[in-house]
């Protein structure tokens, strides 16, 4: 079991997500951020290391407007040599990598132009982590979409706009329960017509739930994955006290996370905290981990 969190590293000082506005966008403001942001990748990746945090979900935003039309920089041959060796460091360290385009990255839009704008991005993640030279386990992880007031037809225009894409993209692609449209007996269902793999989000089915608890949903997800996706992944959080149903927690409550790691004991999985203070939730989790495994030992 690897613990992570996603994209953003709060201790170390540096951002592996600078960005500019669009109307600032020259190629040499381009190779100068994408150079910020992938040193401070490597840095991030390191400090993961030393503090055996070997789950991360890499920002979508390293290369910025990178499936933008502006965007006609080769970035993969320009910055051949500094994905090759951050990609190295993954693979000596052992290292479970993610990225997960955002909430504009629709495949069962009704609009074929929004689906033609997510193609292309999703294209532009998987490129990504192929310039990184990562096996299938490292994975793309976007929500199902939208319903648009018909959830069966949204759910068949998913499936038709998946099979859509190249193969390329499909390997790595897995979906996850939302909060919102899709929980999780909907992605089970169209992995059966599919394939694709559903990574679980144990916050999402808290707050959308379709009649599975922690337990039958790992035992429910942990089929789609086949040996080439690696083990699950699955997505951690909890509800902030006194904010918004479905915000995220600012840190993580030990006691629930021990609960989590109960109810799904029998199964492998990496787990994702979506929690905001990042690296600092990650290690607290490892350490209820240790202490775990010390008392387990000691019984």
């Amino acid at each position: 079991m690897k613990i992570g969190y996603p994209c953003i590293n709060r201790t170390i000082g540096c951002c592996a997500n600078k960005a500019f506005r669009l109307k600032s966008y020259s190629p040499e403001k381009l190779i100068e951020t994408i150079r910020n942001n992938l040193d401070c990748l490597r840095k991030i990746l390191e400090y993961n290391v030393h503090h055996n945090i070997f789950f991360f979900r890499i920002s979508s935003d390293v290369i910025p407007f990178a499936s933008h039309d502006i965007c006609d920089f080769d970035w993969q041959s320009h910055f051949q040599q500094e994905f090759r060796d951050i990609g190295g460091y993954i693979r000596r360290h052992d290292m479970r990598i993610s990225m997960h385009p955002d909430q504009f990255t629709l495949i069962n839009a009704q609009d074929a132009g929004i689906f033609e704008r997510s193609r292309r991005e999703l294209q532009y993640h998987a490129d990504f982590l192929d310039a990184l030279e990562l096996d299938t386990t490292a994975k793309i992880q976007i929500h199902v979409g939208g319903v648009y007031g018909d959830r069966s037809a949204s759910m068949a225009r998913f499936v038709k706009r998946y099979h859509m894409l190249d193969s390329f993209i499909t390997r790595r692609l897995v979906i996850e329960n939302d909060d919102v449209s899709y929980p999780l007996a909907d992605c089970l269902e169209l992995h059966k017509d599919t394939g694709v793999p559903v990574l679980y989000d144990e916050f999402h089915n808290a707050v959308n739930p379709s009649g599975f608890d922690s337990s039958s949903a790992l035992g429910g997800v942990s089929v789609t994955w086949r040996q080439c996706d690696g083990v699950p992944m699955v997505d951690y959080s909890s509800q902030q006290a006194g904010a918004k149903k479905g915000s995220h927690t600012w840190e993580i409550d030990i006691h629930d996370f021990s609960l989590f790691l109960e109810r799904i004991k029998p199964y492998n999985c990496d787990i994702m905290l979506e929690i905001k203070n990042k690296e600092a939730s990650a290690i607290a989790a490892l350490a209820v981990i240790a202490s775990e495994q010390h008392t387990g030992a000691s019984a």
